[in-house]
């Protein structure tokens, strides 16, 4: 069974930083893309960043550019999200994916799904 676990997540003041990791069991995605996405209430589910199989390509959504950094070590935690300079428009449940050959930014290029740790920054 394949499983996406994301941790990091917290309660965190404005200016802030978090660092999420998402941890892979059940198989392994050292020759996918993986991605981050977030969900705020009452909204859908959108894309943060993404990050090729050998983590030589990143794309970040433009609200997260210059503050987010998606990284990746197929030997450990295979990727991580740095958050820097957090607001409370970064709040939501974040969520970690993997599938894509290739990067991609849309929820249905993504076959796998973490079940999301929840990010909330105050003002």
């Amino acid at each position: 069974q394949v499983q996406l676990v994301e941790s990091g997540g917290g309660l965190v003041q404005a200016g802030g930083s978090l660092r999420l990791s998402c941890a892979v069991s059940g198989r392994t995605f050292s020759t996918d893309a993986m991605g981050w996405f977030r969900q705020a209430p009452g909204k859908e589910r959108e894309f943060v960043a993404a990050i090729n199989w050998s983590g030589s390509l990143t794309d970040y959504a433009n609200s997260v550019k210059g503050r987010f950094t998606i990284s990746r070590d197929n030997a450990k935690n295979p990727v991580a999200l740095q958050m820097n300079s957090l607001n409370p428009e970064d709040t939501g449940v974040y969520y970690c994916a993997a599938g894509p050959k290739v990067l991609a930014t849309k929820t249905y290029e993504y076959d796998y799904w973490g079940q999301g740790t929840q990010v909330t920054v105050s003002s």
